[in-house]
């Protein structure tokens, strides 16, 4: 199997204007509140009961809403591009509860490393960064072309 880049389908601008999107709300959210824009831990703190009537909660809350909201209402705005998933519910599951192990092994997801703690200059974020993106570049590899 050969890796190769769809031109027809390949969209720099989208990619850009949302890594500009992505990068001004978490620096907005740092900025004005001091809160970290990382996934996990946003959903990790509400989902416990005991935090999820406190004061904290609400901005926490809303964010999920509005990210889940945006992937909703995305198809009323532009087409979807057409998808594919080759791969079985189970192991769909499976993934699923793997990346989230990973998450809070790593103390955080490639959100709260990769764009808030990068840009914060953070060491631990530099070695959970450079973590998961060579698994996924070795994961790569041998899916594509050691077998």
């Amino acid at each position: 199997m050969q890796l190769t880049i769809d031109w027809l389908h390949y969209t720099p601008g989208s990619a850009l204007t949302g890594g500009l999107m992505l990068g001004i709300g978490a620096s907005l959210l740092l900025l004005f509140s001091g809160k970290i824009a990382g996934i996990s831990g946003i959903l990790a703190y509400v989902i416990k009961p005991t935090h999820l009537f406190s004061q904290d909660a609400a901005w926490r809350v809303l964010f999920l809403i509005g990210l889940i909201s945006a992937g909703t209402m995305y198809p009323f705005i532009a087409a979807l591009p057409p998808a594919s998933i080759a791969a079985s519910n189970p192991t769909l599951i499976m993934a699923g509860l793997l990346v989230g192990f990973g998450s809070r092994m790593g103390s955080g997801c490639t959100s709260g490393h990769g764009i808030c703690g990068l840009s914060r200059l953070s060491l631990r974020s530099m070695v959970a960064t450079l973590s998961f993106m060579t698994a996924g570049f070795v994961t790569t590899y041998l899916t594509l072309h050691a077998s």
